[in-house]
């Protein structure tokens, strides 16, 4: 495969995520997140791999600034603490290392937002099991159909393909996207 093929490939993605019926569930997700951190109620972002420095990288954006100077929002990457990670992987088990920092870290009125390609990664699965117990809405940006996420998920976007390098270009465009209108909304 060619660069010029690589790049269509990813192209063709894009576009049909634009036209796909998930697509209008993003600026709702984006109203929901807004409105949790303007009511001081917390973000909680978390994945795996690409998706776990995805999840850092919305962190970054969110707790710093995307494109306006704004005051700090409330984000916290659960991905991002390896002490924990590591000690929960190792005293519970790898399934409940997400789950175990959303009993701390979330509350009711919160928003769990979640990337997983598959939609059926074991400790993203449970994080999301967990929030729904505390009242927190869940948000998952998954591939095509959501796996086990799609039951889960109070807002499902999931990008219309199985391949993991193409959904997550998608999941980077649509993050972006959210955090700049996050970043809007909080402003207003």
């Amino acid at each position: 495969m060619s660069i010029a093929e690589y790049l269509e490939r990813s192209a063709e993605t894009m576009r049909a995520m634009a036209t796909a019926p998930a697509a209008a569930q993003v600026e709702p997700a984006a109203r929901l997140i807004a409105q949790a951190l303007k009511a001081g109620k917390p973000l909680l972002v978390c994945g795996n791999g690409g998706s776990a420095a995805d999840a850092q990288h919305i962190a970054g954006e969110l707790v710093g600034r995307f494109l306006k100077e704004r005051q700090a929002l409330r984000c916290i990457c659960l991905a991002a603490n390896m002490a924990v990670i590591t000690a929960l992987g190792n005293d519970y088990g790898y399934d409940t290392v997400f789950a175990r920092q959303v009993e701390a870290y979330g509350e009711a009125g919160g928003v769990l937002l979640g990337l997983s390609t598959s939609g059926n990664s074991g400790n993203v699965v449970a994080a999301f099991e967990k929030a729904r117990g505390l009242g927190m809405t869940g948000i998952a940006l998954t591939g095509q159909g959501g796996g086990k996420l799609a039951s889960l998920a109070d807002i499902l976007i999931d990008v219309p393909s199985r391949h993991t390098p193409d959904i997550q270009q998608v999941h980077i465009c649509l993050y972006h996207f959210l955090c700049e209108r996050v970043e809007t909304l909080c402003m207003g």
